[in-house]
């Protein structure tokens, strides 16, 4: 009996069984990598949304009447912990990459001077509540050109936001 069909079948096979074995492993790293970007755009969306939240809010509760001292920067506090800008903050040190990481944490700490600011009696549209502002919105450019970066959609030629001026 020849063997050389059998062998031509056997070659053919583990020729089959490993094409088949290659292109399923790429498609499963083409797979794994869209649902890593998408992933990062879930918490890149779930930080800059809960940033502009909580920037709001600080700023509508630093204009409000409150009984006291005491109560208005229990109230700003109440609102920084319970915004939830802890946990997204986690979620991007734990999915994003160091640049974007560092950049987040850079606004998380401007958020953070705006809310002690007020807490300390900062008057809204003052002087240093401008500063701290401008700042939060340098930071807050510098970090969303990254999360751009990192997700392939390429740099905005605009400010999300246009800066403060007195009727803010």
């Amino acid at each position: 009996m020849d063997s050389l069909p059998l062998l031509s079948t056997l070659a053919g096979a583990a020729i089959g069984i490993v094409a088949t074995v290659i292109a399923d492993r790429n498609r499963w790293k083409h797979d794994d990598a869209k649902e890593a970007l998408r992933l990062r755009l879930d918490v890149y969306t779930q930080y800059t949304t809960t940033v502009k939240v909580l920037g709001e809010t600080l700023r509508a509760l630093a204009r409000r009447e409150h009984p006291s001292d005491d109560e208005r920067a229990l109230a700003l506090r109440e609102a920084f912990r319970d915004s939830g800008i802890a946990i997204a903050s986690e979620r991007m040190w734990l999915i994003a990459p160091q640049p974007v990481v560092r950049a987040s944490n850079g606004v998380f700490h401007c958020l953070r001077r705006i809310c002690d600011g007020y807490a300390y009696g900062t008057a809204v549209g003052g002087p240093e509540d401008r500063a701290r502002w401008e700042a939060r919105g340098r930071a807050a450019a510098e970090m969303r050109g990254l999360m751009r970066e990192d997700l392939g959609v390429g740099p905005l030629a605009e400010r999300h936001m246009p800066l403060l001026d007195d009727s803010v």
